[in-house]
């Protein structure tokens, strides 16, 4: 009886909170979304962008059923959760979502030039009471699209196993209508898509906001890996613009800007929090897609740079210092120390994965590097520990050095270096990452 009381006591305040947020929502929604669509409809032209074969795509009258049904989805969303601060995460995807769409609407306005055909029945009702208030203007990204993202990520983990699929196939639906219902052109789904995924990252499930601690580097290295990264995404969002008329390589090219502007974010000052990757090496599905563009790079630049070199090479006493491993090299250890932010572990591997995230080039957390350094010598007693970082030249050498510093193997940095060269491996170790190997064992 207490328990049951405990867990009510709990549960309570979930639905007066999601009400809450649902009555400032759903107000801000209309009025934010009326507001934007007013505001194209003053203007005296408004641009259309949209592929020729779009025309090709079919007007699917009942498929304005699933494109409703998002609208019940958003509310039901909000009362499905076990605690308050659930229900505020959720609500805060849903106005980052609608902020970043209105300001685009208000911004680059765009126009959809599909004229529906007449419709009957219940569709005919549908369409309807949409075109009361949904003008043709509010374009890209989709909104629909974007809290499609967020609410198919809400219900997919709460939903018992068997309803997945279903869950999964309606979503799919609710997609796929924003184009048969001829509410959308095709580049409003990608713009969309990443929009969702951009708000599911700015408030992860069971973390705090990538964003929360930022705080301006003090490092002039980190600050100038940021200014390149973010040259980079104004580079292809520059590209991007010169591709007139609109092709798949333009929208393509605003994936990878939003990847570079989120890894110049983390050299400002937010870290290698940017990446949302756990302990046991995996990261979050909105980070996993969101920096997909940045992660392929990471791992095109590993392959450029060690392709010629050894996986890995042993240091002293089944401890290995290498490049990020693949699937097959990775279970040949019984433990991985990773010290990447950037890349996730290999899917299905056995190795126990220890990870540290860390910024590639930027200096290391100093408390950081040491607790791995400290976990090298515990992790060894169950067999060969493979310590690595992306090319196993400067974070992952680091750890090794201060291992071999704090457990005696060596007596000073110059003899850990010779160790590390002996063994075959190139490293790069700044000044500065000597002395934070060296600090504290004087």
């Amino acid at each position: 009886m207490e328990k049951a009381r405990s867990t009510f006591s709990r549960a309570a305040p979930v639905p007066k909170r999601a009400a809450l947020w649902l009555m400032f929502l759903a107000p801000f929604f209309y009025l934010s979304y009326g507001g934007a669509n007013w505001l194209a409809s003053q203007r005296a032209h408004v641009p259309n962008v949209a592929f020729a074969w779009e025309s090709a795509i079919p007007f699917l009258a009942w498929t304005i059923i699933p494109y409703w049904s998002i609208n019940l989805f958003y509310a039901l969303c909000l009362f499905i959760n076990t605690t308050p601060r659930d229900v505020d995460r959720l609500a805060r995807r849903y106005l980052t979502i609608q902020i970043v769409a209105v300001a685009c609407f208000v911004a680059f306005p765009l126009e959809a030039t599909f004229v529906r055909p007449a419709t009957s029945g219940l569709p005919g009702f549908m369409f309807a009471v949409l075109g009361g208030f949904d003008k043709p203007f509010n374009q890209a990204p989709s909104l629909h699209v974007a809290l499609l993202v967020v609410i198919w990520d809400h219900l997919r983990g709460r939903l018992p196993r068997r309803a997945r699929l279903l869950w999964h196939f309606w979503c799919f639906l609710i997609g796929a209508s924003v184009l048969t219902t001829w509410q959308h052109h095709v580049m409003d789904i990608p713009t969309g898509m990443l929009l969702g995924l951009f708000a599911a990252w700015l408030f992860p499930r069971d973390a705090g906001s990538p964003l929360a601690k930022f705080a301006m580097s003090g490092d002039p290295k980190s600050r100038r890996l940021g200014v390149y990264y973010l040259c980079g995404a104004v580079a292809c969002l520059g590209l991007a613009a010169l591709c007139t008329p609109l092709t798949a390589a333009a929208l393509l090219l605003l994936w990878p800007a939003v990847a570079l502007a989120i890894v110049a974010v983390g050299y400002f000052g937010a870290g290698p929090q940017i990446f949302q990757k756990r302990a046991d090496g995996r990261a979050t599905l909105a980070s996993r897609w969101l920096l997909a563009p940045y992660r392929l790079g990471a791992l095109i630049n590993v392959w450029l740079w060690t392709r010629t070199m050894p996986a890995s090479v042993v240091i002293a006493d089944g401890v290995h210092l290498g490049r990020f491993p693949r699937r097959h090299e990775a279970d040949r250890f019984a433990t991985v120390i990773d010290m990447t932010g950037e890349l996730q572990r290999p899917g299905g591997t056995l190795a126990r994965w220890c990870s540290f995230p860390t910024l590639d080039l930027a200096a290391l957390d100093k408390i950081q590097t040491f607790a791995a350094a400290n976990h090298v010598e515990a992790a060894r007693q169950r067999g060969p520990v493979l310590v690595c970082c992306a090319l196993g030249f400067q974070r992952s050498a680091c750890v090794i050095m201060r291992w071999l510093l704090i457990s005696r193997r060596c007596e000073n940095p110059a003899e850990a270096l010779r160790l590390l060269e002996r063994a075959g491996r190139r490293v790069h170790l700044p000044a500065r990452s000597i002395h934070a190997a060296m600090e504290g064992l004087q």
